[in-house]
């Protein structure tokens, strides 16, 4: 299911300024390595979960568009992953997401002000931390129903749904989700079909919206607008909670 990439970055290597290198270390003796780059005042922060290939090193441009909108962003590594130590595995993942969330508390970041980011396989992750915690918002990026649907999809002779131990059941998790939501996805996507990303939209238990670009696969939507309708949906999120925050 996972495809690790060991492969060691600093950010400053990565061609990114004004992000810091911190080592997390897990309940279990393992070592995260993640990048951190601080919110301007007033600003949020994104928990970023990335998805299954490659390293943080590849999500630089993306890390940097935010940056510079004054976005916070912490970029979490997977076991395995940009030198991070261990195994991942569905349990880890979400366990070290969550470790994140609260060292992201613990510096003073507010839960209104957080806002989890979920890429592919990271959305199922990104949904189980929104479910045990209290965050701002919830971006799915390209998300899917549960990874066991995604395996009969493109592997319908294999038993998947009883040999599969990490299922990522994102539509049993999103019921416990509150927080706006947001999807974004390609229509021309070929590993998560569109369909999923509009049946998770639509099976939301809050606020959701679902953004779709007709000319984008699975993660190159970002060439078509996604950093935009991104922006715009986090600003204007939070522009419609304040009110209900100030009434409460």
């Amino acid at each position: 299911m996972y495809e690790p990439d060991p492969t060691y970055m600093k950010p400053e290597q990565a061609g990114l300024s004004g992000f810091r290198e911190h080592i997390l270390e897990t309940a279990d003796g393992e070592e995260l390595v993640t990048w951190y780059s601080p919110p301007r005042r007033g600003q949020p922060t994104l928990l970023y979960i990335h998805g299954n290939a490659g390293t943080l090193a590849d999500r630089a441009e993306r890390a940097s568009n935010y940056q510079a909108a004054g976005r916070g962003l912490l970029i979490m590594s997977y076991r395995g992953y940009s030198g991070s130590s261990g195994r991942p595995s569905e349990r880890a993942n979400v366990a070290d997401a969550t470790l994140l969330y609260d060292t992201l508390v613990r510096w003073g970041i507010e839960p209104e002000d957080l806002i989890v980011y979920g890429e592919s396989i990271g959305s199922g992750i990104a949904v189980q931390v929104a479910a045990a915690r209290p965050v701002g918002g919830v971006i799915l990026d390209a998300p899917y129903t549960s990874i066991v649907d995604v395996a009969e999809l493109h592997y319908p002779y294999l038993p998947g749904r009883l040999m599969m131990r990490d299922r990522y059941e994102t539509l049993r998790h999103l019921k416990n989700v509150e927080a706006p939501v947001l999807v974004v996805h390609g229509e021309l996507d070929r590993i998560i079909p569109v369909a999923m990303g509009r049946k998770v939209a639509t099976s939301a238990r809050g606020p959701s919206e679902i953004v779709t670009f007709p000319e984008a696969g699975h993660s190159d939507h970002v060439l078509y607008g996604s950093f935009e309708a991104i922006n715009d949906w986090i600003d204007r999120s939070r522009r419609e909670s304040k009110p209900m925050a100030e009434a409460g």
